[in-house]
């Protein structure tokens, strides 16, 4: 994979890394053709898992790095990773306000954003759409690093980073899929919006590799900023509603194995 992927320049790299991660979307979102429905204890052990695969990349894929970048900068090391982790969450903060969308498990009544007249099943798939706007802005500001030449943005670590993502979003499309099913939907519609919510995922994927290949400086502030806005997510979404139904033990499990398989793969890979 490392040897195929060379040849290639980092926005087409870019959209091998967030295709994956699209294609996994879909994978989760086409058990809705093989089950009824998921057993909610799994389902919140892997919305827990989902939640430590990104809070792990957020640190091993993209602040180390850029604390790493910083050194020898014109501010102190820790200054582009502070404010472009602050960023990253004020924008995510900004959008989740615009946007509207409903979190799973929420009655409609709770819908957040501008008020529209859309019904259950699109705000739904609008929520987790809002999820993978920062998944494949991370992936993308990771494989366009590595056009800077820097030890501490690889591809193996970018290909990790790609791979740890693709791996939680198998849980996040069936997390559309299955409610949109208990809502009413066909199987085939249930299927189409839940792998449709990974479509953001190669669009901010390519914005992120071209912002950051426009500008060497901006490397450190662009991989803080996607970590801030995945850590957004988590904390604003997915952790609470893995701990919705009272299953805290279970998610928290989820949350310590998604951590370590993702810490894994960025060790071993990057």
């Amino acid at each position: 994979m490392l040897t195929f992927l060379e040849q290639f320049n980092p926005v087409v790299q870019t959209l091998f890394g967030t295709g994956f991660t699209w294609f996994m979307t879909a994978a989760g979102a086409s058990v809705v053709f093989l089950v009824k429905g998921v057993n909610r204890k799994l389902n919140d052990g892997m919305l827990g898992f989902a939640a430590g695969v990104m809070i792990a990349a957020s640190y091993w894929s993209l602040l180390a790095p850029a604390i790493e970048m910083s050194e020898g900068g014109p501010v102190p090391v820790w200054v582009p990773a502070v404010v472009g982790f602050l960023l990253g969450g004020g924008f995510l903060r900004l959008i989740d306000k615009i946007l509207p969308h409903l979190h799973l498990g929420d009655p409609i009544e709770k819908a957040e954003g501008i008020k529209t007249k859309f019904g259950k099943s699109t705000l739904l798939i609008l929520a987790i759409t809002l999820h993978n706007i920062p998944e494949g802005l991370a992936v993308g500001v990771a494989f366009g690093a590595v056009a800077a030449g820097l030890d501490s943005a690889t591809l193996p670590a970018a290909i990790a980073l790609a791979i740890g993502i693709g791996i939680q979003n198998f849980p996040e499309g069936l997390a559309v899929s299955m409610p949109l099913r208990r809502e009413g939907m066909s199987r085939l519609k249930s299927f189409w919006y839940g792998q449709l919510s990974g479509a953001p995922e190669p669009i901010a994927g390519v914005i992120g590799a071209l912002i950051v290949m426009g500008s060497r400086a901006i490397l450190p502030y662009a991989l803080a900023f996607a970590a801030g806005a995945m850590i957004f997510v988590v904390a604003e979404e997915v952790i609470p509603e893995a701990q919705n139904e009272g299953n805290r033990d279970i998610a928290t499990a989820g949350v310590m194995i998604g951590f370590a398989v993702m810490m894994t793969l960025d060790v071993a890979l990057g």
